[in-house]
């Protein structure tokens, strides 16, 4: 059996009505056709939805995110081991439109509604935003469920909502039943629970081009969301280890680090991972080398790679000023 190394993963395209071009433009996607795409999965073990290694000897016999689960289990997550399948899921979002006002359940709630996945938090981390762009997170102070029924049902549910102008850099967490939408104009990076529990509470009134709306889901969503959270502002980074990196979120689910990196120091070099956890490697900005990594080309904007916690520390080279996230289990 071939040992484990860096992996990247084919990306899993999703076109969504609300999407734009982005993903190719910044993030150098191979998109394809002129149609907007909304969705790039760059880490995903979800049913039928599964990344496929891009590189080296696994590429070769197609394996996917989820057979390395089920095979490999004890060498890709460590500590975590025994997990059925991999619980997060890593993607970018090109939001040209807004989507929908949403909340979804914690993972008890998930299960006492019978529902065939876990509850959802995630997080957003703003890669690119217009001057108009605005994020919907968290309702205002002191709205209740009463308050957000009767919005909904007289169709004025933004006015209830907690509004942030997003700034690049900018990380929004949104633990489970935090009501929350992407604005338009917004490109982000979320890392999330792996799953596709959601509750659409509000869709700013939109219909198709046959007059329909897309169905809402108001009663459940009412009774999982939490009113006690408030307005949500964005993450104040703490400083964690070496120069240049910050803990951005230590949740319950996952935790997520940024890097901030110059040129290596030969006298002090980078390492990613060697803490018996996996690791998920996300370029911003720049570009880096992962020891070990076969696929021949540095790790760019756009790129993701994740690091099994069976092979020990990784070292990290930037190419120059880069920008990245690592995220990883608790």
């Amino acid at each position: 059996m071939a040992p484990l190394y860096p992996l990247r993963f084919v990306p899993l395209l999703r076109r969504y009505i609300w999407g734009g071009r982005r993903l190719a433009t910044i993030l150098h996607k191979d998109i394809g056709s002129r149609q907007p795409c909304a969705e790039s999965w760059e880490i995903c073990d979800h049913r039928d939805d599964q990344s496929v290694v891009a590189h080296g000897p696994l590429a070769a016999e197609k394996t996917t995110l989820h057979q390395l689960v089920a095979e490999r289990n004890r060498e890709l997550l460590g500590r975590h081991a025994g997990l059925e399948r991999f619980p997060l899921l890593l993607k970018f979002l090109d939001a040209a439109d807004r989507l929908s006002v949403q909340v979804h359940p914690n993972d008890a709630q998930a299960m006492r509604m019978g529902l065939a996945d876990p509850g959802k938090s995630e997080a957003w981390v703003v890669i690119a935003a217009e001057p108009q762009s605005r994020i919907y997170a968290g309702l205002k102070a002191g709205v209740d469920r009463a308050t957000l029924a009767w919005a909904i049902t007289r169709r004025r549910c933004e006015h209830y909502l907690h509004v942030i102008t997003p700034r690049v850099g900018d990380c929004i967490y949104l633990p489970s039943g935090t009501v929350h939408a992407l604005g338009g104009g917004v490109l982000v990076a979320e890392i999330q629970q792996s799953s596709d529990t959601t509750f659409r509470l509000f869709d700013w009134n939109r219909v198709d081009s046959q007059g329909r709306s897309r169905p809402l889901h108001v009663g459940p969503g009412l009774a999982v969301a939490r009113y006690d959270l408030g307005p949500v502002f964005p993450q104040q980074p703490i400083p964690a280890g070496p120069p240049g990196i910050v803990r951005l979120i230590r949740g319950s689910r996952f935790c997520l680090d940024r890097w901030h990196l110059a040129q290596p120091d030969p006298a002090r070099p980078l390492q990613c991972g060697g803490d018996d956890r996996c690791h998920l490697v996300t370029v911003l900005q720049g570009a880096i080398r992962l020891q070990g990594d076969p696929a021949g080309s540095p790790l760019g904007t756009g790129g993701t790679a994740l690091l099994p916690a069976g092979i020990g520390p990784v070292l990290v080279n930037p190419l120059g000023e880069t920008i990245l996230l690592d995220a990883y289990l608790p």
